[in-house]
């Protein structure tokens, strides 16, 4: 089966693609489906509330009746006919690195978004792309005359696209392997200092795993006018969303690196090495997993070591990272509540989102603190021979390069058998369970001959009354609560918006007034539910919210001094 699609953008200004495809038919009924969801984000899409005016056709161009049977099948009746014509339109109007998206500068596409397939029958697609003549495309895929060809639904629904007239690019190899990297609307980008630092860490990466998976990978780079941090893995290609443009390459170049190196490794981690869960992808239901403290922890981990280890960030760099996994840690009361397995398989309920105060845990900084361990004993059981690196090699040439998925026993048998110690009780406890481990970190910082440092917040808010605030306007609006601070006992929550300190408007800072009447009673007016409210908040005599930061030690031993050096890639 072979579906033949045109991409036509007829009027961008309406953010809407024109779809019009063609399959040849042998059957009197043909289904169609759209992906539920997209990889690298494990919960319900609902692509399908973007499509409009599905309509079919036979081969003599009558109209064929068509009924859903899910929110996103179509099933279309096409007795006696040779083939089937269907087009569709595709609002496309969110920016961001899992989306698609039309205007007069650029067509983005997420194939997972848009393109409909037929599940149950192996196909292949044919794409020819309707832009203007001086629109240039990015993409994993190889364009020749604006149309290419694609083997498998899986394919194309890893590979997305960029049609833009404002594509720089950019390419270094290391060794039979090309990388390109394409940014979209970004000036000055400085291309020396871009590529020694991307080759430096992708060269570290594949040396450790010893090869990469693909021969050619390209870091498709949306830089934005308004804040926007955003990455999406895919085999071929990763999509990474930025800005503001104008601080791309200043402030927030820490960051264009962070999730750079953090993408490339999902290429093993995820695109190759996946959970039998996962493997192969279902893109019409849930595809439930308890791992996400492999696939996405243990590379929020890497991905930040990979830039110690390969010298593009300095240690100093490397700990502020660490310290923000170990602040949200901490400032989570949701640890209490939730495992992080238990977290992995609820990302397809309220993953991404706040959701309910202190109810659950995050699969990116929990796995990444207990991924920092298990590289510590490791390296403590090999006497810094190796590290959490040789087990995710293991891993990947056991069940990558085999084409199966693994199981999360499989990698405590990995870690028992590169440690010779028994990870029962850390899978029970830190795993599946909910024990404090801030021990744990406790140990490994030592091991490297580190220590966690504490400060009281800057924030009076935080740091004296337990609450979290953002601006909304005039007033401040509650973000969240520290469990027995003040402003829990004082009856506040979060949502509400504090309008004025002790009968004084809170302008135009909420600090200043709290920190004016320090020691002293205070009462916050509030606003909730559009009733306004009184609430006195007692003081208390200690700190909320504690800033966490990572530091060496004034004076390393000997066995420290030689961990570290072997764990930063200092030897």
């Amino acid at each position: 089966m072979t579906f033949r699609y045109q991409i036509y953008c007829e009027n961008p200004a309406l953010h809407y693609i024109q779809f019009k495809g063609q399959v040849a038919v042998s059957s009197d009924e043909l289904i169609l489906d759209l992906a539920s969801w997209r990889p690298g984000r494990y919960e319900l899409g609902n692509f399908a509330k973007n499509i409009k005016g599905f309509r079919a056709f036979n081969d003599k161009n009558e109209r064929l009746a068509v009924t859903k049977s899910s929110k996103d099948t179509w099933q279309i009746s096409c007795s006696g006919a040779q083939e089937v014509r269907f087009e569709y339109s595709y609002y496309a109007a969110e920016l961001n690195a899992g989306s698609s998206f039309l205007d007069d500068q650029q067509l983005y596409i997420n194939p997972v978004n848009c393109f409909l397939y037929s599940k149950n029958e192996a196909a292949q697609f044919e794409i020819q792309l309707h832009i203007p003549a001086h629109w240039e495309i990015a993409s994993g895929l190889t364009f020749d005359n604006n149309k290419t060809e694609v083997g498998s639904f899986d394919e194309l629904a890893d590979s997305p696209f960029i049609c833009s007239p404002n594509l720089e690019k950019n390419s270094y190899c290391i060794g039979e392997t090309t990388f390109h990297i394409c940014f979209n609307n970004q000036k000055l980008i400085p291309w020396e200092r871009v590529l020694t630092d991307f080759e430096k860490f992708t060269r570290k990466q594949i040396e450790d795993f010893g090869e990469f998976p693909v021969k050619e990978f390209t870091f498709l780079i949306q830089s934005l006018p308004y804040a926007a941090y955003h990455g999406v893995e895919h085999l071929t290609s990763t999509v990474i969303a930025l800005g503001p443009s104008a601080d791309v390459f200043s402030t927030l170049y820490t960051e264009l690196l962070g999730v750079s190196s953090h993408e490339l490794y999902h290429v093993w981690n995820i695109k190759s090495l996946r959970p039998q869960a996962m493997y192969p992808y279902d893109f019409k239901v849930e595809n439930y997993s308890e791992a996400g403290f492999i696939y996405e922890g243990i590379t929020t981990y890497m991905g930040d070591v990979y830039l110690l280890k390969s010298g593009v960030f300095s240690p100093t760099q490397y700990f502020k990272e660490l310290a923000k996994q170990v602040q949200k840690h901490l400032d989570n009361p949701g640890r209490f509540s939730m495992s992080v397995a238990a977290a992995s398989f609820d990302t397809w309920l309220d993953g991404y989102v706040p959701g309910a105060p202190g109810r659950k845990v995050s699969i990116y900084t929990e796995g990444c603190l207990l991924a920092f361990y298990c590289d510590m004993k490791i390296r403590q059981a090999t006497q810094n021979k190796m590290g959490l690196e040789t087990v995710m090699k293991q891993l990947y040439y056991d069940f990558a390069t085999q084409n199966k998925g693994y199981q999360i026993a499989d990698y405590k048998a990995a870690l028992e058998n590169f440690t010779g110690q028994d990870f029962s009780s850390f899978f029970n406890d830190f795993v599946f369970g909910t024990s404090p481990f801030e021990q744990l970190l406790t140990e490994a910082l030592d091991y490297y001959g580190l220590q966690l440092e504490q400060k009281a917040s800057g924030s009076y808010a935080e740091a004296r009354l337990g609450m979290k605030v953002v601006q909304v306007g005039k007033d401040w609006q509650i973000t969240q609560i520290y469990p027995g601070s003040p402003a829990e006992l004082g009856g506040l929550t979060p949502g509400d918006l504090i309008i004025a300190v002790n009968q004084v408007r809170a302008l135009p800072q909420l600090d200043n007034w709290l920190s004016y009447h320090e020691n002293q009673n205070k009462t916050l007016l509030i606003e909730r539910n559009g009733r306004i409210l009184e609430k006195f908040i007692p003081e208390v005599d200690r700190n909320f919210y504690v800033q966490h930061t990572i530091a060496e030690l004034a004076e390393k031993n000997a066995p420290q001094l030689k961990a570290f050096k072997a764990w930063a890639g200092l030897v």
